[in-house]
């Protein structure tokens, strides 16, 4: 793990699982085959070196008689599970009245559907394990409840074409993405712009970029590059991102144009 405070739960967690199995008289051997795990696997949450999945949490909270109390921790493993950076950012998200993103190389993390954030993270280099993969994957469609969130924050997004056009994890996961694409665009709260690689003007020469507006009223910017993540607070430079993300936004297609577009590149991958 990464973080302090992913590892001070799972610790936690794994020292209830060892309290619990112990008072029901069984060994990490006995446990693991009543819950259909290796005695490895549970030596390895009990020492919090491995994260349970919540199948792992229901079935031991049953077989060692808990009443619930292991079952509870779900939630708390399932947020440990997420790398420190990601959480940090699905807060600021959640907090959000407005979030603006420019994206230019590949779908906005936001936007993208699990198949095709697997094929980004399973090509990461170094590799990534499968057990890591499938952790990025569910912190990033964790993060998509922004969508979904009472009241309904203003999403705005600008996608470069050639993000449109790539095939990452080859043509069919493409195809779904491109229809999750106009699903999404067509929330009342949401609009999706196309940046054409055609455009002479373009603002976004500086790379990726997020503004996320809060509830108090102040403005975060966020960006990511080889290596780090950075989070802007400072008002002169958020103010920069502000005046390039506007500029990007008026180059860009409409999200009317860009909803024609999308469908069209979609036509096109049949």
């Amino acid at each position: 793990m990464e973080d302090e405070e992913a590892e001070a739960v799972l610790r936690a967690v794994g020292r209830q699982i060892k309290v619990w199995r112990e008072a029901a008289g069984l060994r990490q051997g006995e446990l693991g085959a009543a819950i259909g795990y290796s005695e490895e696997m549970v030596s390895a949450v009990e020492r919090g070196r491995r994260i349970p999945k919540p199948d792992f949490l229901e079935k031991a909270d049953e077989v060692v008689g808990a009443g619930g109390k292991l079952a509870l921790m779900k939630e708390d493993v399932e947020r440990a599970r997420y790398p420190k950076k990601v959480r940090d950012l699905a807060k600021l998200e959640g907090e959000a009245v407005e979030l603006g993103a420019y994206a230019n190389h590949n779908m906005h993390g936001l936007l993208q559907t699990p198949e095709y954030a697997r094929a980004l993270f399973a090509m990461r280099r170094p590799a990534y394990s499968e057990d890591e993969i499938e952790r990025q994957v569910a912190a990033r469609v964790a993060r998509h409840s922004v969508f979904e969130r009472v009241p309904l924050p203003e999403l705005t997004f600008v996608l470069e074409e050639v993000t449109l056009r790539r095939p990452i994890g080859g043509r069919m996961v493409l195809r779904q993405q491109l229809e999750h694409l106009l699903e999404i665009g067509q929330l009342r709260h949401v609009a999706i712009q196309v940046m054409p690689t055609d455009r002479e003007d373009h603002a976004g020469m500086g790379g990726s970029l997020q503004l996320l507006k809060l509830r108090d009223g102040k403005t975060l910017g966020h960006s990511e590059a080889q290596l780090h993540s950075r989070l802007i607070s400072d008002p002169r430079e958020v103010q920069i991102l502000e005046m390039r993300y506007g500029m990007i936004r008026a180059q860009a297609l409409t999200p009317r144009e860009s909803l024609a577009f999308i469908d069209k590149v979609l036509g096109e991958t049949a």
